[in-house]
């Protein structure tokens, strides 16, 4: 109890990190982001070279369901992470436990639906709903960690959730074990990410006072982040449903470079938002720009390279297709930058940040699904086309917002930055 005879708690706040200590935790966090990549660049790099090119195509959609899903995982992070910076201590034990129980119910209900229409054995659906409770879950633990800047402890929490969401699919695959096997091993192995995730927090000092986070802001972090990876992953699905086999299995050889654009800054963006969510503008510009560079640099690479770039994602049968590395990268250079805006967006408090992303996609089923040619080359511009409309969509509120602040008296801005 206090002095005054209540029932309140020890305060908990979060010490300021040194500059040592963040350089570390910079580092390390880059080593695991990078580790999470590779991991995830893995999975579909070893299905090209172990699947026929059907079972790839459904490796690829699986990914892509699995990924889509899992978001609520991430919009829980996301939300956790800007709350905890806003107030130390919070816990979100209930949040995280729903959010996963919810998703994998969802996952299986749709199986008997979603197997035949998308060609993907239901056995593999139900084991994918397992698989995508357990990754949702561990959002939570790694919230925390984001949001009180304990870098070096996030590292080692990003690295257990990459293990666990991709070493067992990647062993599987390499074991020969095929579609459904390698989904067994992989689903195994991801149940093992929660408790691994609750014993590192254990050592973490804070409040454990239930949850104090509302279900608003876990639903807007959510469902951004889940716009987000829709936008990025519809073409992959309308290549699936419009193109030829074979023709599917390229076109997923080609998103590998996408996702790599996008996720290979990832580790910018995290670093960044306990303070976007504390109002830096100077985080945000710097964020931007360094996400900036890291596309410019891979559409580069993508250019020089192309027919490397395919041949190192998908084997030697698909070199051929390396004219159009540098477009697949572009889409995902330009969805990074996207996904910094929106994570200012979520930080800032706003209230639909994921409005034109779901309008995106929209336009982009529209356009390819009935407008364009269902071609590989018009499903591929179609993609980059749209990122580019929703990246000036995603840029306008926040530079009106920017503005609007600047334009405040500092008492009223500073209000408006931790609102």
């Amino acid at each position: 109890m206090d002095q005054a005879g209540g029932r309140r708690g020890p305060a908990v706040t979060t010490p300021a990190p040194s500059g040592q200590r963040i350089g570390i935790g910079v580092a390390a966090v880059t080593v695991a982001s990078a580790i999470t990549s590779a991991l995830g660049y893995l999975v579909p790099v070893l299905g090209a070279r172990t699947l026929a090119p059907a079972d790839l195509g459904a490796l690829a959609t699986v990914l892509a369901i699995a990924g889509i899903v899992a978001v609520p995982g991430m919009g829980l992070q996301i939300a956790v992470a800007v709350h905890r910076a806003k107030h130390p201590g919070t816990s979100a034990r209930r949040a995280g436990w729903l959010a996963g129980g919810a998703c994998a119910g969802v996952v299986a209900l749709l199986a008997p639906a979603a197997g035949p229409l998308l060609d993907v054995p239901a056995t593999v659906i139900l084991l994918l709903a397992v698989y995508t409770g357990a990754i949702v879950t561990s959002g939570r633990w790694v919230g925390e960690l984001q949001g009180d800047e304990r870098f070096l402890q996030l590292a080692v929490g990003m690295a257990i959730q990459a293990a666990g969401r991709y070493g067992g699919l990647s062993a599987g695959l390499v074991l020969g074990a095929g579609l459904t096997g390698s989904m067994l091993i992989g689903t195994v192995t991801a149940l093992l990410i929660p408790p691994a995730l609750g014993l590192l927090t254990r050592s973490v000092p804070g409040a454990r006072n239930g949850l104090d986070i509302t279900a608003r802001q876990v639903f807007t972090a959510c469902s951004a982040t889940l716009a987000m990876l829709v936008v990025s992953y519809a073409d992959l699905l309308l290549a699936r449903a419009l193109l030829p086999a074979a023709e599917t299995g390229a076109y997923a050889v080609g998103t590998v470079l996408t996702k790599g654009a996008i996720w290979a800054p990832q580790v910018v963006t995290v670093l960044a938002l306990p303070r976007l969510a504390q109002g830096s503008r100077r985080a945000l510009i710097l964020a931007i720009g360094l996400v900036t560079a890291s596309g410019a640099g891979l559409v580069a690479a993508s250019a020089i390279a192309g027919g490397l770039a395919f041949r190192v994602a998908g084997g030697p049968d698909y070199v051929g297709l390396g004219r159009y590395a540098p477009v697949f990268a572009a889409t995902g250079a330009i969805y990074a930058v996207v996904y910094v805006l929106v994570n200012a967006q979520v930080a800032a408090g706003a209230k639909w940040p994921s409005a034109p992303l779901w309008a995106g996609t929209g336009v982009l089923l529209v356009v390819a699904g009935w407008l364009a040619p269902h071609t590989f080359p018009a499903i591929m511009w179609c993609a980059t086309g749209t990122a580019l409309l929703i990246l000036v969509a995603t840029a306008v509120p926040n530079v009106v917002r920017h503005r609007r602040i600047r334009g405040t008296p500092p008492s009223d801005a500073k209000v408006a930055l931790s609102d």
